[in-house]
């Protein structure tokens, strides 16, 4: 465009033109300088040589038409481009470099936030799968201990390794060694050792029958339910609801043999038992066991002559190996004597209310019939209520080795003063922590099934059964300041009368086997793996709150009228 004007105009009227127009500098400024130009955003080397050329043509117009006056000198067109550079290197040129350096340095940040997102996102996957890694060594492990403990279980040891307060060798069945689908018999109670019966003298016949134990949420029997109790998974640790978990038992063998344990000196419960001894004899083809003393108050019927029962301590200890369910007839009180039975493992018990307290005997005796049936069919719900182990602990023995059997309770140990008129002085202790010094009438340590019990009427509070905890109740404490408290049921609670005590203290078991502790022994409480599982008559939940509605009266009171006052 600018050689096409320069030829029209001919090469000594174009520098006659450029000559005037710098001749007259105010002139040429006034035709060039149109106002300020916008300032572009980012403007590229392609656009600056555009408004460059831009320039020049219109020099060479203004020097066209002015040459016609003959008013401008003729310039050389080098100098009137030089002139063309200098006007556009002013102010607005500069601001845009300066948007320019912005732009840049924004860009660098951007790209500098970019490297550290990806820095990060690899950190993460690296430590993700470590932890991986980790989770999946961890799970390896524990299935090998678990077919290691799987395949002791048929060695010839066995028979000792059952003797001992211990879950860590189950008996093998047919079914294999659980652990995958809940909790299997094993767990619960010691199944018969293979081979020849060690007790001869017991003469029954068959196997003990197994059963299965599963979650089940909220007595539903569907199976729809998680077996962990902590999972770890991709870095997150989850807990499952095991508080809104009922148990479900349900038998893999048919059960048969039952024993019975009977409230003594009640002529409604001997007649009872002998109906339905007679019933699961005749129609359920069972096996009864029943105490010594009550298998004479039954020989005197022909038709129970067949009934079987124990002679010594060494057949009593091998009930749990033949005996697959457990019929009581009495109150709370038969119960904890059916459990002080078995030192070790105890088989699923049936308690039919004949007491005048029902909080552990869901059952009518007068419906027996329809509730053993459904419970020797299965599945039923059961609650496991826990047990604590307890040793006494002398002050002359306690550089020896322990030679007391430990005592097993069911509803509390309490530790009180005894004849003592001063107040009983121990010193408390969990695992290894100091808990504090009790000062007062006693001490209760209590399960939660217990806590409706001697815990309950010292102030203590009332927990569900299978809530997994220990109470730690004072009895009349010193200090106003002195409240119960509930401990995990993992910890080891450790109650020792001190030196300088005034006098001593007693501990009971129960209510029974009382013992004196002198200044300087100890008592160890813990949780012992053998629970008690009773047989509920709707599930744990129900049966629970039905008791303490009904042995309670809790929370029992006239409604209010509505003939008072109104909002």
């Amino acid at each position: 465009m600018a050689t096409d004007a320069a030829r029209s105009l001919g090469e000594p009227a174009h520098q006659e033109a450029v000559q005037q127009l710098a001749q007259q500098p105010d002139s040429r400024l006034r035709s060039l300088n149109p106002g300020p130009i916008p300032i572009p955003a980012a403007p590229s080397s392609r656009s600056l040589l555009e408004k460059v050329s831009d320039q020049t043509v219109n020099l060479d117009l203004t020097a066209s038409h002015q040459s016609e006056n003959d008013s401008i000198s003729t310039v050389s067109s080098v100098e009137s481009e030089k002139a063309a550079y200098e006007f556009l290197a002013q102010t607005p040129i500069k601001s845009t470099d300066k948007h320019l350096v912005e732009f840049s340095e924004a860009m660098r940040t951007v790209a500098k936030a970019l490297r550290q997102v990806a820095e990060g996102k690899a950190a993460a996957q690296a430590e993700a799968a470590e932890w991986k890694r980790k989770y999946e060594l961890e799970t390896a492990q524990k299935q090998q201990t678990r077919i290691k403990d799987c395949g002791t279980c048929t060695d010839d040891n066995l028979g000792k390794m059952a003797s001992q307060l211990s879950l860590e060798a189950p008996a093998s069945d047919q079914t294999g060694c659980c652990g995958n689908h809940g909790i299997c018999s094993h767990e619960v109670l010691q199944d018969e050792v293979p081979g020849p019966n060690p007790r001869p003298s017991l003469s029954m016949v068959g196997r003990k029958a197994s059963f299965r134990l599963s979650w089940g949420c909220n007595g539903n029997k569907n199976g729809q339910h998680k077996h962990d109790f902590v999972s770890f998974e991709k870095g997150d640790i989850t807990t499952a609801e095991r508080s809104s978990k009922q148990i479900l038992l349900k038998w893999e063998s048919r059960p048969q043999t039952v024993l019975f344990i009977t409230k003594p000196n009640s002529n409604s419960v001997r007649v009872l038992c002998a109906e339905m001894v007679r019933w699961l004899k005749e129609h359920k083809n069972i096996n009864v066991f029943v105490e010594p003393w009550v298998s004479k108050e039954l020989l005197t019927d022909d038709s129970n002559n067949t009934v079987q029962t124990w002679d010594n301590d060494d057949d009593k200890k091998m009930l749990h190996k033949k005996v697959d369910l457990i019929v009581t007839l009495g109150g709370d009180g038969t119960v904890l004597w059916a459990a002080s039975l078995f030192k070790g493992p105890v088989p699923p018990v049936v308690a039919f209310a004949m007491g005048s307290l029902g909080f552990m005997t869901p059952f009518p005796s007068e419906q027996y019939r329809g509730c053993l049936d459904n419970v020797l069919k299965g599945p039923f719900s059961i609650t496991l209520r826990n047990r604590l182990q307890c040793h006494v602990i002398r002050d002359a023995a306690k550089d020896e080795i322990v030679t007391e059997e430990p005592i097993l309770v069911l509803n509390e140990v309490t530790i009180d003063r005894g004849i003592s008129s001063y107040l009983t002085y121990l010193e408390c202790y969990c695992d290894s922590s100091f808990v504090t010094c009790v000062q007062g009438d006693g001490l209760i340590i209590s399960t939660t099934s217990g806590s409706t019990a001697y815990s309950l009427a010292a102030g203590g509070s009332m927990v569900h059964p299978q809530v997994p905890g220990i109470l730690f109740t004072p009895i009349c404490p010193h200090s106003l300041s002195f409240r119960p408290l509930i401990l995990p049921e993992y910890v080891t609670l450790r109650i020792q009368v001190p030196y300088n005590s005034r006098g001593h203290a007693w501990a009971s078991f129960d209510g029974k086997d009382r013992k004196q502790l002198a200044p300087g022994d100890a008592l160890i409480c813990s949780i012992s793996p053998w629970p008690v599982p009773t047989a509920c008559l709707v599930d744990s939940t129900t049966d629970f709150l039905r008791s303490i509605h009904e042995g309670l009266h809790w929370n029992l009171r006239k409604t209010q009228t509505l003939d008072g006052p109104r909002d």
